[in-house]
């Protein structure tokens, strides 16, 4: 049984700055431009909330950062989690790519979570 979570002030503001930047940002960078009053574990808490119910997907950057991004290119192309995606080092923009990530393994490995990030200067800053 799914337990229903209610909707509240914080989880609002995060999703609303996610999907009006249509972009990959970190929680340092939600808690900067965040609208509202919200502590730096509401954030984290939210987030992970958020990836967990599939409304987010996080993003690891070489360097160790996490990034999220609400997948709307995604959700419009039909991809899966298993995509890449592209961090600029000029703008530090982080997008998802209409690629998905094609592997295999030998008998008896599952996956369960996929990253693949491409690194360098985005189309834009070219």
């Amino acid at each position: 049984m799914k337990i229903k979570r209610r909707n509240t002030p914080a989880k609002e503001a995060v999703l609303n700055l996610l999907t009006n930047k249509a972009k990959a940002m970190s929680q340092d960078s939600i808690e900067k431009n965040i609208n509202v009053d919200i502590d730096r574990a509401t954030i984290y808490r939210v987030l992970n909330r958020f990836c967990e119910d599939g409304i987010l997907h996080r993003i690891v950057a070489e360097d160790g950062k996490q990034y999220f991004a609400v997948c709307i290119k995604c959700e419009e192309k039909k991809l899966t989690d298993h995509h890449f995606h592209f961090r600029c080092t000029k703008c530090e923009t982080i997008e998802c790519l209409p690629f998905e990530v094609q592997f295999s393994l030998e008998k008896g490995y599952s996956v369960e979570s996929v990253n693949c990030i491409l690194t360098g200067i985005c189309k834009d800053c070219a």
